[in-house]
């Protein structure tokens, strides 16, 4: 029997990992994993609803979180409208040779040590692309918030990138895009637009869908209670 050795097993993995990442690049979305994702929605009954935003830049919010159910049914409606999703991750989740991988399913190393907050950071990688899609749930859990947080606002404000309504309905079962909503610097005037938008919209778990004001809101009408 042939033993593969650890060191070759790893230069291995990164080599495949690299060309699979270039392979990818090379076209944003591949057709056949739209239709796909086609077949998997008709299947379970869920219908890809809306526009992709005609902007090469945006917050994409993902609300409502509830269930771990969100995750793949929102990578099917997503890839469906042909939209190549990605996300924040801790930059320890980006060390070689995981970190291809990481790279390849979408993910934007963030170092969180570092003085520059949060928000700056994730602005600064906006301005440093020339397309980008960050999806980020203004709950930041499943589990049932009294507010949003505001690190996608202020994100979207500092980068200069409007923020794009996407949605999971399990009570009509759609998915997709609503409005895409431009941060005026006013964000409790700002909150008032998503409210309006999902209002009406309900995620698999109801009780547990994050409340659509800010914690500065939420201080206001407990004094006034």
């Amino acid at each position: 029997m042939i033993r593969t050795r650890p060191w070759f097993a790893c230069i291995y993995g990164e080599w495949l990992l690299k060309k699979m990442i270039n392979r990818k690049a090379t076209k944003e979305h591949k057709k056949w994993k739209q239709w796909l994702s086609r077949i998997i929605l008709k299947l379970i009954g869920w219908e890809a609803v809306g526009d992709i935003p005609d902007v090469p830049k945006y917050v994409m919010l993902g609300y409502p979180h509830t269930s771990n159910w969100d995750v793949p049914i929102g990578l099917a409606i997503f890839t469906a409208l042909g939209v190549r999703l990605q996300w924040i991750g801790k930059h320890t989740l980006f060390k070689n040779p995981l970190g291809y991988l990481s790279r390849w399913a979408g993910g934007i190393p963030i170092n969180r040590e570092t003085t520059k907050n949060f928000v700056q950071q994730v602005a600064d990688v906006f301005k440093e692309h020339d397309k980008l899609v960050i999806t980020l749930s203004p709950e930041g859990t499943r589990g049932k918030t009294d507010f949003w947080r505001t690190g996608f606002y202020y994100i979207a404000l500092g980068a200069g990138v409007p923020i794009a309504c996407a949605f999971l309905d399990y009570k009509n079962k759609r998915g997709g895009f609503g409005p895409l909503i431009y941060p005026s610097g006013n964000i409790e005037e700002d909150f008032k637009l998503f409210r309006e938008f999902y209002s009406g919209i309900l995620g698999k778990a109801p009780e547990l869908m994050g409340d659509i004001r800010t914690s500065k809101t939420l201080k206001e009408q407990e004094q006034l209670d």
